[in-house]
């Protein structure tokens, strides 16, 4: 009888723990899964890059993850964070464990492969194993649908934020793996990471879908900006006026919205044929 009543408190316990847990994630992706795993009721605060779903935004945000302060993610007292390993500085996050809350790293990489691992190591954190199951397969089953057999058309990624020039996605970018994923090229696979877009670029690159993210559009100042980029008249893109304005989370962080996004591209490239 007492070994029976231990082993129910024991349960009671480790429920409760779960329960108790204060959980802040640092990353689009992260959030976004510990909401589509029923976890959302842990969660304390979230940083910037969080946008879905909607009600992650009523959240406290403790600002952008590649910008991190300590003190910022210590006020929620947090229990645990959940962190993209895109999370930066790596001295923030040390200070943060130095004060007894417990990091788990979530995988970062830029693929489509990368996903069910992020669901897996967030669901185990949250205790969710089964849901984290049930929601790889059905990433799984919405990534199944999507072609991505080459197709002989070259994309161009350009990130805008406010006040900066915009930048074209090279090579070893999340954009530039997204491209890929779907049989595509890469109009600027010339050169690594991002650079500010030229005239010249535009010109020689000759890109025959241009892409942007929602945010990206709003930053930029509306569609219309985009066709007044010097350059852009004269590029195949330009003259079909092939545009196509996706989910900043699901283009950039690879996460549940990864397959949609990827099924918008080929969509779009298949109609500019």
């Amino acid at each position: 009888m007492k070994q029976w009543l231990l082993t129910i408190a024991t349960l009671v316990m480790s429920v409760s723990t779960y329960a108790a847990e204060r959980i802040v994630t640092l990353g689009g992706d992260v959030t976004e899964i510990v909401y589509a795993l029923g976890a959302e009721q842990q969660l304390v605060a979230r940083d910037s890059t969080s946008l879905h779903p909607e009600q992650a935004t009523k959240l406290p945000d403790v600002g952008y993850m590649r910008m991190l302060n300590a003190e910022g993610v210590l006020s929620m007292r947090p229990t645990l964070v959940l962190a993209s390993e895109l999370a930066k500085p790596s001295m923030a996050l040390t200070q943060i464990e130095k004060s007894g809350v417990k990091i788990i790293k979530v995988l970062g990489k830029p693929s489509v492969e990368a996903i069910p691992e992020k669901i897996a190591t967030i669901a185990n954190a949250v205790n969710k194993q089964e849901q984290g199951k049930q929601l790889v397969e059905k990433f799984n089953q919405a990534l199944s649908q999507v072609d991505t057999t080459p197709i002989d058309k070259k994309v161009l990624f350009i990130m805008s934020h406010g006040g900066v020039m915009p930048l074209a996605a090279g090579r070893n970018t999340a954009a530039d793996s997204m491209i890929k994923a779907i049989g595509a090229r890469n109009a600027m696979d010339s050169f690594d990471s991002y650079r500010p877009l030229s005239q010249e670029g535009l010109l020689s690159s000759q890109p025959d879908l241009i892409v942007f993210t929602q945010e990206g559009v709003k930053s930029l100042g509306g569609v219309d900006k985009v066709w007044k980029l010097q350059g852009m008249s004269m590029t195949p893109a330009g003259k079909n006026k092939a545009l196509l304005v996706v989910d900043d989370v699901g283009m950039l962080t690879f996460s549940l919205g990864t397959p949609q996004v990827m099924q918008q591209l080929r969509e779009a490239l298949e109609k500019s044929q």
